[in-house]
């Protein structure tokens, strides 16, 4: 199984962080990704910006502080909170601060901001239960934009012992309604209302693998005091 990187704008460069083969990819067979349907509402919701382009999908986590994936992180950073479009709507910012530990990275707002913030698990959700992903990512393997509204699907959970992109614990699920792919990186995974995950890998046709909050939240109440 070839686990790919979810980064919207680096494409196939990024899938050699990951150990899979260099150069030209072919798109994965299988359903296509995120067909979970869009999301009219979220105002936790953050898309974040790398040198001014969308990159990847992320949460407010506290008024000052954005959760993504660590990969995301890089050059000039901003995010656009509180809209459910990613070009468009809600409050922007830039980012003064980044800290990561493994597949995740915290990003301290330049200044806070009024959007309500997703609560936070402190365990992994069970075996067999039914989760909920969210982000902007691509909806086909190659060639088209990242979703101009968030979407969000269903997936199972299948294993709490897998691996981030660097090496930390992470949730895997398979897809029920739809899976993640490029541009989700760094989006929630939500069990009976908390977030539970952060967006890491996927193999684009079913199994995504999201770095567990729970494994760090103690790291994330000792930076942001959440």
């Amino acid at each position: 199984m070839r686990i790919r990187s979810l980064l919207a704008t680096v494409g196939v460069a990024m899938i050699g962080v990951l150990g899979a083969a260099s150069g030209a990819v072919a798109a994965p067979a299988g359903p296509q990704p995120i067909i979970g349907g869009t999301v009219s509402s979220a105002p936790w919701a953050a898309a974040v910006f790398s040198n001014g382009s969308f990159t990847c999908s992320g949460s407010v986590i506290a008024s000052q502080w954005v959760l993504t994936a660590r990969h995301c992180i890089s050059g000039s950073m901003s995010v656009r909170v509180g809209s459910v479009y990613y070009a468009s709507g809600g409050t922007t910012r830039t980012v003064s601060a980044t800290y990561t530990r493994y597949d995740l990275a915290l990003m301290r707002l330049s200044s806070p901001v009024t959007t309500s913030a997703v609560s936070l698990a402190s365990s992994n959700p069970p075996i067999g239960s039914t989760n909920s992903i969210y982000g902007w990512g691509m909806t086909c393997y190659s060639g088209c934009n990242p979703s101009s509204q968030l979407k969000t699907a269903t997936v199972q959970v299948t294993s709490n012992s897998a691996t981030d992109a660097y090496g930390g614990q992470a949730i895997r699920s398979s897809r029920i309604s739809g899976n993640a792919w490029r541009g989700d990186s760094g989006g929630p995974q939500f069990y009976n209302g908390r977030q539970v995950g952060v967006a890491s890998t996927a193999d684009g046709v079913s199994i995504q693998n999201y770095g567990s909050v729970a494994y760090n939240r103690s790291w994330i109440t000792s930076v942001a005091g959440v």
